[in-house]
């Protein structure tokens, strides 16, 4: 007899880190669900992508921000397969607000926190209740380094570091009952999005600043959320991971300060 596929939920997965992802789960062996909240062409682009690889999935449109749908979802995968063996979060359900604080307003930086953390809120919490039915599972958010940065960057930022606190409060809770949950945060992935909104001179700053003298290629973040989600990474959980080309090592070394220490 056949031994079903594990299944793998991924939040936003039509574009970018997300689609990225869903293939590279897909060669991994499991059964992918691709969610999307408008983008059925792209959802259904990777759902086709991975077939043509030899994998398994499907498209599952539900917009994480709406509690009645990501109940929906969930129930949804729990009918059809039974289980969830693993969550990947990684819709970003509104832009970010790259303005200094003295020039953002309330409305737009309280959007940026809803959008992010509406729906990651929503789709631990049921996830939560099926994997403790399993007594099993992995989570693992999907964050960014913007936390790390002072200046225009405060809604992204704050959005993020809140993110990263709520999904250690989950991997305390998931541990109760055997799921293991973790973070990935990423620094500049050459995407869609932010091809659009890097300047040239971002580009070469950032790169500059790589150990891979290039920017992350969303390839190389799904092999890392993949291999964050995979049982073998079994003893870890409740962990934060960088993922940004070293650009946090080389930075610091080239700060003014290296010179005094080398």
């Amino acid at each position: 007899m056949t031994q079903p596929k594990p299944v793998a939920l991924i939040s936003g997965a039509s574009r970018g880190i997300g689609a990225a992802t869903a293939r590279e789960m897909g060669r991994r062996g499991y059964h992918v669900i691709v969610n999307y909240r408008s983008s059925a062409e792209a959802a259904d682009a990777v759902v086709a992508a991975i077939a043509e690889e030899g994998g398994s999935a499907q498209s599952a449109q539900a917009d994480v921000c709406d509690a009645g749908q990501v109940a929906g979802l969930v129930e949804r995968v729990r009918s059809e397969h039974g289980r969830i063996d693993v969550l990947i979060l990684n819709a970003n359900t509104v832009n970010p607000s790259f303005v200094p604080l003295t020039e953002l307003s309330w409305d737009a930086f309280a959007e940026k926190l809803d959008g992010e953390l509406s729906g990651v809120f929503h789709l631990s919490r049921h996830a939560l209740a099926l994997m403790r039915e399993q007594r099993s599972g992995r989570i693992v958010f999907i964050s960014s380094t913007a936390t790390d940065f002072i200046g225009m960057a405060v809604a992204p930022s704050t959005a993020k570091a809140a993110l990263n606190t709520f999904s250690r409060h989950v991997a305390g809770v998931g541990a109760q009952f055997g799921v293991r949950v973790n973070t990935v945060s990423f620094g500049a992935v050459r995407t869609e999005s932010s091809g659009a909104g890097f300047s040239e001179g971002l580009r070469k700053f950032l790169t500059d600043r790589s150990v891979l003298s290039r920017l992350v290629e969303p390839e190389d973040a799904a092999r890392a959320v993949a291999a964050v989600a995979d049982e073998e990474f079994g003893a870890v959980a409740g962990q934060l991971i960088r993922v940004d080309g070293g650009f946090g090592i080389l930075d610091q070394q080239l700060h003014p300060m290296a010179e005094h220490f080398s």
